[in-house]
């Protein structure tokens, strides 16, 4: 049972390495008109830790477009969001 001093955190599981995490602690992205976007919106998400090697690992596997349900194009500039870099 919750009390009023302990809320909810949700949990998501990270595509790379598979690691449960509370969300706020990964990256969301998303399915839009084809393409991997990051961020929040409507629809399914698919979440990676925020390292580098789950993402190219997740990529790598496909595990964007089987947890997104639908074929999307996964951008590696994308990258950017892990490493700072523009």
């Amino acid at each position: 049972m919750t009390t009023a001093a302990t809320r909810h955190v949700p949990v998501r599981t990270c595509a790379g390495c598979g690691r449960k995490a509370p969300q706020g602690e990964l990256l969301r992205f998303r399915a839009q008109d084809g393409e991997l976007v990051t961020g929040a919106g409507p629809g399914r998400g698919v979440y990676t830790c925020r390292r580098l090697s789950c993402f190219e690992r997740a990529a790598d596997r496909r595990a964007f477009a089987r947890t997104l349900r639908r074929t999307v194009r996964v951008d590696r500039e994308l990258s950017r969001l892990y490493t700072g870099r523009s």
